[in-house]
């Protein structure tokens, strides 16, 4: 990110004589915030309404009110009336946000794109049905278009003893087990279905929804988008009481919807090296499982 307004951070309508190309909300809200961290838009002032952003950037009123809103997420933004322009409030930190709320935001933003590519691997899928549900709502109602949607799931291995869930009492107990692979089979099979439905419906072109599984246990999560952003994060065991079977279980898993997430991109506008190459790498990684040792999982 940037610290100070740049002729880059400025959208191109700003310049006199000059007519902008239409920008993705992430540019728009990249570029609100360097102005915002400059001091251009102080605290407790007013940005400009969202038909003036649209302007400026040359972009639709959603495409602004998605920018504004992953702003308003992040504490650079306050609460907004109905029709009133967005008040600035102190920038927040730049520290790495939960699961759920970061891979909504990234995978919304991925929507944007003609074709959209999601590779994930996980515990389950319950992060990524979340994160899916605001873009699926998108695309019924027309706000979005994407031509194709591939999504490609690694999964653990139904066959496996993973290390997590189990037991406090008993690690042999198989309870914990079989709780998680009915959660597993649930939203994979969820994730599959919403999906398919856009194809169906025709508001989707070419949809394609993969899953595989491999005899290991996740320790981290990990989600590649469009080819250009690798977002993962660790999970991290918890004791905690679930409900299974009319029984409470005290068990050791796993949260993985509040776990934090950490983004590396290597999109046109990134000038790290090492975030690109991270990107890379966890391709390559991906791809070495799926079409190695990653076995398909039909879902009864």
């Amino acid at each position: 990110m940037v610290s100070a307004v740049t002729e880059e951070s400025r959208p191109a309508a700003e310049e006199p004589g000059r007519q902008a190309a239409p920008q993705s909300p992430d540019h728009i809200a990249e570029a609100l915030r360097a102005r915002i961290r400059s001091g251009e838009f102080a605290p407790a002032s007013r940005l400009p309404t969202q038909r003036e952003l649209a302007e400026q950037f040359g972009a639709s009123r959603a495409a602004i009110r998605h920018a504004l809103a992953q702003l308003q997420r992040e504490g650079y933004l306050g609460s907004r009336g109905r029709g009133a322009p967005a008040q600035v409030t102190a920038p927040a930190p730049d520290t790495p946000r939960s699961a759920d709320v970061e891979l909504a935001d990234r995978i919304a933003l991925a929507f944007q794109a003609e074709h959209v590519s999601i590779d994930a691997f996980s515990l389950t899928t319950e992060t990524l049905n979340s994160a899916l549900a605001a873009p699926l709502i998108a695309v019924s109602a027309g706000e979005l278009r994407p031509r194709s949607i591939s999504v490609r799931v690694l999964l653990p291995s139904p066959g496996i003893h993973p290390a997590f869930p189990r037991l406090v009492s008993d690690p042999a107990d198989p309870r914990p087990i079989t709780r998680l692979q009915r959660i597993t089979r649930t939203f994979s099979a969820s994730l599959r279905h919403q999906l398919g439905s856009l194809a169906e419906r025709g508001l989707v072109q070419e949809v394609k929804v993969e899953i595989r599984t491999v005899e290991v246990t996740p320790l981290q999560k990990l989600y590649l988008l469009n080819d250009l952003e690798a977002l993962t994060g660790y999970y991290q065991v918890v004791t905690r009481t679930v409900e299974f079977e009319n029984e409470e279980l005290e068990i050791y898993d796993v949260l993985g919807l509040s776990s934090k997430i950490f983004r590396a991109s290597r999109d046109k506008d990134s000038r790290d090296e090492q975030d690109a190459a991270f990107v890379a790498e966890s391709r390559l990684w991906f791809e070495s499982l799926w079409s190695t040792i990653a076995e398909p999982v039909t879902l009864g």
